[in-house]
């Protein structure tokens, strides 16, 4: 089952539905988010930061779960939190403030992990890459940030680098609105959007802008096709654009440069997802309406009413119906409140580290999930205040795990320096081959 998620910047709570059947779920209650601030975590719960109108109080973040309306946990941050980001496991959630701050916290212990000064201005946007190896950021000034999550975690890394982000681009001249990137990890194209009336396209392997588009209006939310041959995007004056991500997509006689055409939304554009399976566009719009979109035939097949405001955020959730209400019931509000303070733990002698601890997933394909040693730790103590011969295998199994872990963290910086050793090796031959040529040439 797939569901649709759609919030609101006024009190008018989050409204859930079955895309399949249309038929509403739950109608969740207290909900003032945010753009960009409703995701959903690991797909076991949803988290939205809240609106204040006080600039000066502090933030707050609110936890749902699938089968109750009412608010499970409420965790107050050190600031306002506009932007919210989880990684795909939902090991963390990352917070954008409205001083440039990021915020990381980690879900299964509420520890705020990293705290950084990422902008000037406050942070607008947050996305992690398709691999969750990237985390990117976009702020009020302008400037897009990416970050690297290696180097969030290692603290010698980021002490010996020069910047703690791998790149900065700097080329939006007002606000960025929005940030997508494509499949590929390290390697994917991203496209930005902003309100200095353009969407631009970089490449994260290259580090570079490969395109600027400029549109009539003002873009608020850009999603990009799953085949990446265009992106849509839709824009204050109420239309969605359809614009060419490679060149040799030939752009509209009626639009500017790379823009293939556009189609009537009726009302300002918020926000844009699509769904793969169903291989739809859907927009959240200002009138309150959430449409789903035939891509061919660019006419509404399907739409949503909000119960009132305009629809600033949708997330589509792939959440299977036999583990959702079931799972939920055993979790529960368990989860603790996220952490004001970096290190705000009653022990004292706690040492937060990162260790990387491996989990079978579907296909027999290995994903790496973060944890943090307090977690592990706190999960020794309980078992050994349980005393029984089984808690105390378990015990020593943990352990293991943490050694093992460890040792991987080591493993992976060794496999880095010899890759790294090995390209610059291929490129100093492939440099140095021509010149062989040259001079067996010259002694002919």
């Amino acid at each position: 089952m797939e569901v649709l998620v759609a919030s609101s910047s006024v009190d008018a709570g989050i409204s859930c539905w079955d895309i399949q059947t249309g038929a509403e779920q739950l109608r969740y209650k207290s909900c003032v988010s945010p753009s960009h601030g409703l995701v959903c975590v690991g797909r076991s719960f949803l988290a939205s930061s809240q609106l204040r109108e006080a600039k000066t109080a502090s933030g707050s973040i609110f936890y749902w779960s699938w089968t109750k309306p009412q608010v499970e946990v409420k965790s107050f941050p050190a600031e306002q939190i506009g932007p919210l980001a989880a990684n795909t496991e939902g090991t963390y959630i990352v917070g954008g403030g409205l001083s440039g701050d990021i915020y990381l916290w980690e879900v299964a212990s509420g520890k705020l992990l990293r705290k950084w000064n990422a902008h000037y201005l406050g942070v607008s946007c947050l996305v992690f890459s398709d691999d969750d190896s990237l985390l990117i950021s976009g702020s009020m000034d302008g400037n897009i940030r990416v970050w690297s999550l290696l180097m969030i975690f290692d603290d010698y890394r980021r002490q010996q680098a020069p910047f703690a982000y791998e790149y900065n681009f700097m080329e939006h001249s007002s606000r960025v609105t929005d940030i997508k990137v494509g499949y590929g990890g390290a390697n994917a194209d991203m496209v930005s959007a902003s309100k200095d009336k353009t969407c631009k396209v970089w490449s994260l392997s290259k580090g570079k802008l490969l395109r600027s588009i400029v549109f009539p209006s003002e873009i608020e939310a850009i999603v990009i096709d799953p085949a990446e041959r265009v992106f849509y995007a839709g824009s204050s004056d109420g239309n969605i654009y359809v614009a060419a991500l490679h060149t040799e997509i030939p752009s509209s006689k009626n639009h500017g440069l790379y823009i293939i055409g556009s189609f009537p939304n009726q009302s300002k554009v918020n926000c844009l997802e699509y769904s793969t399976s169903r291989n739809i566009l859907i927009s959240g719009s200002d009138d309150g309406w959430v449409r789903l979109w035939n891509v061919s035939s660019r006419k509404t097949i399907g739409k949503f009413r909000h119960e009132k405001g305009p629809v600033n955020n949708i997330v589509i959730v792939r959440q299977p119906y036999t583990c959702s209400q079931t799972s939920n019931r055993k979790r529960g509000s368990l989860l603790p409140p996220l952490e004001k303070y970096v290190n705000s733990t009653d022990d004292e002698d706690t040492d937060t580290k990162t260790v990387i601890n491996f989990q079978k997933t579907i296909g027999d394909s290995m994903d790496a999930t973060y944890l943090s040693s307090f977690v592990v730790n706190n999960q020794i103590k309980e078992l050994q205040q349980q005393g029984s011969a089984s808690s105390e295998m378990e015990m020593e199994r943990l352990k293991h795990d943490n050694k093992k872990s460890v040792q991987t963290i080591q493993q992976w910086k060794k496999m880095y320096g010899n890759l790294h050793q090995f390209c610059v090796n291929e490129l100093l031959e492939e440099g140095a081959e021509p010149c062989k040529l040259v001079g067996c040439s010259n002694k002919g």
